[in-house]
C-alpha cells in the first residue's frame, strides 16, 4: 500500500468515535453490531483497523487469556469485520493481512460483504437467513411452506393473542430457560445485553413482541433491533407449550404482516443448524453467506489453549 492508502491500528482511546460510527452509518455493508456504542457494549475490550480517514474499518474484539491477547466473537454479535463504502478483495485481504501482524489467535465471524474474498485462513462460510419485506404481505405468504401456515392457523385458533410491550427480563427469563444449559451465554451478557437494549429503545430501534395464551401465559417471545435498514431477531424466548402450538410461527407471522410493504429486511441471525433453518427457509428466506475466519499462529507448546 501507498503512503496515501495506509491501514492504521488504533487502541480505544485513540478512536474517533464520531467518524467511526459515520463510517459504520454509510458503509455499503454495515450492520449495527459494528456501531461504536454496540461494541463498548457488549465486548470486553476492542480496537480497531482504521484506512486512513476512516475510509474503511475494522473492529478488533479481543480478550486475553494467560496473558496472550486473541480476537474472539462477543455475545449477540452475529458478525463484524471490514465496513466501508467501495470495498475490494484487495482490500478487505490487506485487513487481514495487517491483523495477522497483531494477533497469534483470531476466531472471529466477518461480514457478508467480506465475502467478495476469501481471506486468508477463513475456515467456513456460515448461513444467515434474510427476508425482504418490500413486498405486499399476501406476496410474502404465499412464500411460506405449507406447514408454516398451518402452524399459524393452528396458533391463533387456540386462543393466541400478539402483544408488543414485554419486560426485557421476561425475555430473558424464557430465553435461559429454553437453553438450559446447553447456551454459551453468561450472566454478564444477559446484563450487558439489558444495558444494550434500553439504549436502542431510547433511540426507537428496539421493540419486543410476544404471544400469551387465552390465560394470558406468554408462550413466544423476542426481541428485534433495527438499523441499516434491517430487523434483528436477536434474542427468542419460547416455552415448551409455545412451540408445540406454532406460537413462534404465529408471532414471526404478525411482525412480518406489520412490516410487509417496508424497504426493510428481516435478518434471522442465522443459521448452520438444519432445524432453525428450514424454520426459516419456512418464511421465504433466502440465504446470505458471510465467511469465519480462523488463525491459529500460537507456538506449538500453546495450541492446546484454543483449538
Amino acid at each position: 500500500m501507498g503512503e496515501q492508502n495506509q491501514i492504521h491500528y488504533l487502541r480505544n482511546k485513540e478512536i474517533d468515535k464520531t467518524k467511526w460510527d459515520a463510517c459504520i452509518e454509510t458503509a455499503s455493508n454495515g450492520v449495527i453490531y459494528a456501531y461504536s456504542f454496540y461494541l463498548d457494549t457488549m465486548a470486553k475490550n476492542w480496537d480497531a483497523l482504521v484506512l486512513n480517514d476512516y475510509e474503511a474499518v475494522m473492529p478488533l474484539t479481543w480478550n486475553k487469556k494467560f496473558g496472550i491477547a486473541y480476537l474472539y466473537q462477543p455475545a449477540f454479535t452475529a458478525s463484524l469485520g471490514v465496513f466501508g463504502k467501495n470495498l475490494t478483495e484487495g482490500l478487505v485481504g490487506n485487513f487481514i493481512i495487517t491483523l495477522r501482524k497483531y494477533f497469534q489467535f483470531i476466531e472471529i465471524a466477518l461480514n457478508t460483504g467480506n465475502i467478495l474474498s476469501a481471506p486468508l485462513g477463513f475456515s467456513a462460510l456460515h448461513c444467515n437467513y434474510i427476508l425482504k419485506l418490500e413486498k405486499k404481505y399476501d406476496e410474502l405468504v404465499s412464500g411460506f411452506r405449507e406447514n408454516h401456515i398451518r402452524n399459524i392457523k393452528k396458533a391463533f385458533q387456540s386462543g393466541c393473542t400478539i402483544k408488543k410491550t414485554i419486560s426485557i427480563d421476561e425475555i430473558i427469563r424464557i430465553n435461559q430457560g429454553q437453553m438450559n444449559d446447553s447456551s454459551v451465554l453468561k450472566e454478564i451478557d444477559y446484563e450487558n445485553f439489558k444495558k444494550l437494549f434500553t439504549l436502542l429503545k431510547e433511540k426507537k430501534q428496539a421493540e419486543t413482541y410476544f404471544i400469551v395464551n387465552e390465560k394470558n401465559q406468554i408462550l413466544s417471545s423476542c426481541v428485534f433491533f433495527f438499523s441499516h435498514n434491517r430487523a434483528y431477531y436477536i434474542l427468542v424466548g419460547n416455552t415448551v407449550e409455545g412451540r408445540s402450538i406454532g406460537a413462534s410461527h404465529a408471532l414471526i407471522d404478525a411482525f412480518i404482516k406489520e412490516n410487509a410493504g417496508k424497504n426493510l429486511i428481516l435478518d434471522f441471525e442465522g443459521s448452520d443448524i438444519i432445524n432453525l433453518a428450514l424454520f426459516y427457509k419456512g418464511f421465504g428466506a433466502v440465504e446470505e453467506l458471510y465467511p469465519f475466519l480462523k488463525i491459529n499462529r500460537l507456538p506449538f507448546y500453546l495450541r492446546w489453549l484454543k483449538s
